[in-house]
């Protein structure tokens, strides 16, 4: 499995961003999709999470209500639109693969993809 991350880039405090990760290969290994964040000297940390066709969402408590995370069964890809964003948001994030009984750690997840930084200036 492959897992391609795009759409970060450089915003202002209060704008939006949306990130995509596409997916590639054996996709039918994964269940759930996550988004983690990493900063600078802090460990990997939960955003979000779902199933395939979005039925299911998971978010970590600093993002509810600013993020909102998709998937779209037929491209293969996930979504994280996030607004309202803040500079605690600068990080960088990985979209993530897992089983179906994948939670909210970074051990629950077997495939990763390559990261894309987000900035947010205040």
């Amino acid at each position: 499995v492959q897992l391609q991350a795009s759409g970060g880039g450089l915003v202002q405090a209060g704008g939006s961003l949306r990130l995509s990760c596409a997916a590639s290969d054996l996709t039918y290994s994964i269940y759930t999709m996550g988004w983690f964040r990493q900063a600078p000297g802090k460990e990997r940390e939960f955003v979000a999470r779902t199933n395939w066709r979005g039925t299911t969402t998971y978010y970590a408590d600093s993002v509810k209500g600013r993020f909102t995370i998709s998937g779209d069964n037929a491209k293969n890809t996930v979504y994280l639109q996030m607004n309202s964003m803040k500079p605690e948001d600068t990080a960088v994030y990985y979209c993530a693969g897992g089983s179906f009984s994948a939670g909210s750690t970074p051990e629950d997840y077997n495939y990763w993809g390559q990261g894309t930084q987000v900035t947010v200036s205040s």
